[in-house]
């Protein structure tokens, strides 16, 4: 199946902070199919998290849900925010 032109020049267009976003999305989304990480990369993991703003005078805490990605680098755990970029469900 071929990627749709207009999804491609959409990719192309899109700067390296929002490339690593979309590949950590691409991962997640590729282990939940296969139930594998393949290709010997640390397995991701998708969560939706509600966060509370700090402002004292907020009455609508916690907001959200907003989406981040986990994994583990170098024996280390990771976290990148992703944002609002996935529908429950």
């Amino acid at each position: 199946m071929a990627l749709e032109r207009e999804l491609v020049d959409w990719v192309r267009e899109l700067d390296e902070h929002d490339l690593r976003q979309l590949q950590l999305l691409i991962r997640a989304h590729l282990e939940r199919q296969t139930g594998t990480s393949g290709g010997g990369e640390e397995k991701v993991s998708l969560r939706s998290q509600m966060v509370r703003c700090g402002k004292t005078e907020c009455t609508r805490c916690p907001h959200g849900p907003y989406w981040y990605a986990y994994w583990r680098e170098d024996g280390k755990r990771r976290s990148k925010y992703l944002g609002r970029l996935i529908e429950e469900g």
